[in-house]
């Protein structure tokens, strides 16, 4: 093959990036063919390609680095120097790229394929297991890549595209996002079991106006829940303590810290007592959440679908 090396590169050697990544991706593929086969004709044939274009293609690459990468005799070929060391470079980004692809194709399996999905801290001990468990009996090999976090986490995540869907609180309404109401969840005031109140089943919130709280941080969604119901309840809660777990909370108003909001607990705490709000009507919403406009991979199709079939009985009873 004819070759003839242009004075000037193409690329200067602090050349951009994005350059450099233009020129030289498309052709990594056919350099690793014809220094394997030192043969240009024979990597042709491999590639499918025609061997006048192969040529052509090696000539423009040794051009656009600047750099003999063959020593020519007719269609043979050997590497120099420079192409010996341009060769493991090479071999090795083939190999991630084919290892990505390896990567997202078992992903989107759709028997065997991965779902990111994200959760709240209070659905990780009975409400997602459960869900998994029903879904996994007619889909045993999707695999799950879980998150557990606090809402506005999940939704940045989920823009960011480290989650297919999430399960949160307050359902999100924004423009790039597509979510579902999925169930309700009745929340409860909770005081320590020695408190004046504990005798009672039935509360209005404003009675619990002058009694301190403990409470989710600022951005979980059941801390604005919280503030947003007292707010309608009268008055602003004074809070001893900002937590980032609802369990954590039901222990510390056992230990006499402060009372607290929150859903049911998955199994009963002793030392606290759960009374129903009678108002204002104390409930949040739970639904699922994922980018508008994003195609599914088909175990992220199926779970979806199997989530939204759950409307109405997301949680357990």
């Amino acid at each position: 093959m004819a070759h003839q090396h242009s004075s000037q590169p193409r690329l200067s050697p602090s050349g951009y990036e994005e350059d450099i990544r233009a020129v030289l991706a498309p052709r990594l593929a056919y350099f690793e063919a014809v220094a394997r086969h030192e043969h240009v004709t024979r990597a042709a044939h491999e590639l499918g390609v025609p061997q006048s274009t192969l040529s052509r293609a090696m000539v423009r690459l040794e051009q656009d680095l600047g750099v003999a990468l063959f020593a020519r005799k007719g269609r043979t070929v050997s590497l120099t120097p420079a192409g010996r060391t341009f060769l493991g470079s090479a071999e090795r980004a083939l190999a991630e790229v084919e290892k990505a692809a390896d990567s997202v194709r078992a992903d989107a399996d759709p028997t065997a394929g991965k779902v990111a999905f994200g959760f709240l801290h209070t659905m990780g001990s009975e409400t997602v297991p459960a869900l998994i468990r029903a879904f996994r009996a007619d889909h045993p090999r999707v695999r799950f890549q879980l998150v557990q976090n606090y809402g506005e986490a999940m939704i940045e995540r989920l823009r960011a595209g480290g989650l297919d869907l999430c399960l949160t609180s307050p359902v999100p309404d924004a423009p790039d996002l597509v979510a579902r109401r999925l169930d309700e969840q009745r929340l409860r005031l909770v005081v320590p079991d020695d408190h004046r109140l504990a005798g009672r089943r039935r509360i209005r919130l404003a009675e619990a106006a002058d009694e301190t709280f403990v409470t989710l941080e600022p951005g979980y969604g059941l801390r604005r829940i919280t503030d947003d119901l007292c707010a309608e309840a009268g008055f602003v809660p004074r809070v001893a303590f900002e937590g980032e777990e609802a369990e954590t909370l039901r222990g510390l108003v056992a230990a006499g810290l402060g009372v607290a909001l929150l859903p049911p607990p998955a199994v009963a705490r002793p030392g606290v007592v759960e009374l129903t709000v009678t108002a204002p009507r104390a409930a949040r919403e739970i639904g699922v959440a994922w980018l508008d406009g994003h195609p599914d991979t088909p175990p992220v199709a199926a779970f979806k679908k199997f989530l939204l079939s759950r409307r109405g009985h997301l949680l357990p009873e």
